[in-house]
């Protein structure tokens, strides 16, 4: 019996994708191109799975170049990539991998808040070039975690994660979720309230939400302009969900103290962007996910979703149905 075709979009370390070796006749993408490449497209008649990453956008132009697609497995939690109605009338299961990044996103997002908080990357900065004279009592000031206001956009099980963390530091937790969360208002202390509420009172916003046509530009300028200008924007969602120019100005203009971004608009984010020029604003590339124990925990998630998916039985974590 031959074994089904499965395209693995771009390389990633063999010993993590080795249980797949036995199962299925694997074909990989080239190593630094975003999407799905045109190179693959020999196999496209051939292939019933694919294995994804989140910078590959699979759309109807490409499925109906894919009569015999059984299954996509997104390497993610998100698949805003991914066009799941499309899937879904074609009878395309689509995988993700939810529940295994939770702690690692959490963790990057206190990073962040830490680091531009307390001002830490422009002090080490300063340090590093010679800055650091004489001591002074009002030299580097930054804002104490203790008895200020976390705000939360997005309460699903990383929001979770983070309001855990945001009580250990001793802070009030606000957040907007679609749902109620009664168990983390019982545990946190945490308090449901209108976005409106969350932009005027939180001195930290850190955005967790999927992005879809209702979050997409959801902290554009009017909802910036109504943000503490003590307060500081951390986005560990998906880039869009911020309006990059807005942001711009609203860092440049005093409207927020800062912010600290794992995700941007567009992404990558070129090296000549302005936000980089912005001794408050602090980047890093997609990394919340970046540990040797989570990134193969995806893995393994992504593989177990595409062979359920090629063997017809339901998948451990589907996006659509």
């Amino acid at each position: 019996m031959t074994k089904p075709l499965v395209i693995l979009t771009h390389p990633m370390p063999e010993d993590w994708i080795a249980p797949l070796k036995d199962e299925v006749r694997l074909v990989v993408g080239p190593a630094n191109v975003a999407g799905v490449d045109p190179s693959l497209r020999p196999y496209f008649a051939e292939v019933e799975g694919l294995l994804t990453w989140l910078t590959d956008r699979v759309d109807e132009a490409l499925l109906a170049q894919m009569p015999r697609l059984k299954v996509v497995s997104n390497l993610a939690v998100g698949v805003d990539n991914i066009d799941l109605e499309a899937c879904s009338r074609r009878g395309i299961a689509v995988g993700h991998t939810p529940g295994v990044l939770t702690e690692a996103v959490a963790d990057l997002t206190w990073a962040l808040l830490l680091a531009v908080g307390r001002g830490i990357f422009t002090a080490a900065e300063d340090a590093r070039r010679g800055r650091w004279g004489l001591w002074r009592p009002d030299a580097w000031l930054g804002t104490e975690l203790h008895g200020a206001t976390l705000g939360i956009m997005g309460m699903g099980q990383i929001g979770q994660a983070v309001a855990r963390r945001g009580a250990a530091f001793g802070m009030r937790i606000l957040y907007t979720s679609r749902t109620a969360k009664p168990e983390a208002e019982a545990a946190l202390g945490a308090q449901r309230v209108p976005w409106e509420t969350l932009l005027r009172e939180s001195d930290f916003l850190s955005l967790h939400v999927p992005l879809t046509p209702q979050t997409r530009g959801l902290v554009n300028a009017e909802a910036l302009r109504q943000m503490k200008p003590s307060a500081y924007l951390i986005n560990m969602a998906r880039g869009p969900v911020v309006v990059t120019d807005d942001l711009v100005q609203a860092l440049e203009s005093g409207w927020i103290a800062g912010a600290g971004l794992d995700v941007t608009d567009p992404e990558p984010l070129p090296p000549e962007h302005p936000l980089y020029r912005l001794p408050n604003c602090l980047i890093t590339p997609h990394i919340g996910s970046a540990t040797h124990t989570t990134r193969r925990r995806m893995t393994e998630l992504a593989i177990a979703n595409l062979l359920a998916g090629l063997q017809g039985r339901p998948l451990p974590h589907q996006a659509n149905r």
